[in-house]
């Protein structure tokens, strides 16, 4: 039961990070490497904040963070025409220091003994705000994000992604809403990272380490699942690809004969597999087409 409840908490909190992964790889189609230096830059700020003695100061000062991380590779995207790749690589390795600025020069950051928002909400007792909390967020960030892009501005991001040259044409200011679907992405990337540095207890910036193919593989299991039916039920794969990653990496960690040590290799060993799966199975409908075919000549 224990692992079944600490599983859930921590699938919706990295479901947020999912949230903010779908934007940029399936809505606008660019691979964001940004993804790694956000979420330590949300956990750093959340930590810092928190230890201060602002917890829920630290989640919008999170996703504010993660907005200035994303404007940052949007801008050297469109204003400095730099690849998608390169500018987000630039913009993580310049993170790295200012996440370790954020955490005073330390690399770690405990907050054990420091009041979080999983301790101060009322009426509840931690246990149960580190399932409610995680359950509130998921909704309300899902939510907002799904009428967001059912707005004018969100529908001009989702045109960009589908077909730029068109929507080029079309007057519409592509690069401004390029930075802002960077801005978006990143913050929900921050805000995972910020409510994940509660959650655990401390910050340590390398936690963010192989966290953007942990996002992909969670769209892609979500997807799996769900298909490709339309953007709010992509929101919602999302969400629950996450879930369903996390009781893999649960279930393969307790039952594997491998020490904790190996749990990079493991995690990476599932994620491979499941970003084959699409691949996987065109391969096996198109050797099925191909036979078929030969059995009616």
């Amino acid at each position: 039961m224990k692992l079944f409840i600490g599983s859930l908490q921590l699938g919706l909190l990295y479901g947020i990070l999912a949230l903010g992964i779908y934007i940029s790889f399936r809505i606008l189609s660019i691979p964001d490497l940004t993804t790694e230096g956000s979420f330590a830059f949300g956990l750093s700020v959340s930590a810092a904040v928190t230890s201060a003695g602002h917890p829920v100061l630290a989640l919008p000062a999170a996703i504010a963070a993660g907005a200035c991380a994303g404007a940052v590779t949007g801008i050297l995207q469109t204003r400095y025409r730099i690849h998608p790749i390169l500018s987000g690589i630039i913009t993580m390795s310049g993170l790295y220091s200012v996440n370790l600025m954020v955490l005073g020069g330390s690399p770690n950051l405990s907050l054990v003994r420091t009041p979080t928002v999983f301790k101060i909400l009322p009426f509840l007792t931690k246990n149960d705000a580190m399932t409610a909390l995680p359950i509130a967020a998921v909704l309300v960030c899902t939510t907002l994000i799904i009428l967001f892009f059912h707005t004018h501005l969100g529908m001009c991001i989702r045109a960009v992604g589908d077909n730029e040259e068109m929507v080029r044409a079309s007057s519409i200011n592509v690069d401004g809403c390029k930075i802002l679907a960077f801005c978006v992405s990143n913050s929900l990337i921050a805000l995972s990272g910020a409510l994940i540095a509660q959650y655990q207890g401390y910050a340590d910036i390398s936690s963010s380490t192989g966290i953007l193919v942990v996002g992909l593989a969670s769209v892609i299991i979500g997807e799996a699942i769900f298909g490709k039916r339309g953007i709010t039920l992509g929101f919602i794969s999302a969400i629950v690809g996450s879930l369903v990653y996390r009781y893999i990496i649960a279930l393969a960690t307790r039952y594997s004969p491998l020490d904790a040590y190996m749990l990079r290799l493991v995690s990476a060993v599932i994620v491979g597999i499941t970003l084959a799966m699409p691949a996987v199975k065109r391969n096996f409908a198109t050797a099925r087409q191909k036979k078929e075919g030969a059995a009616n000549d």
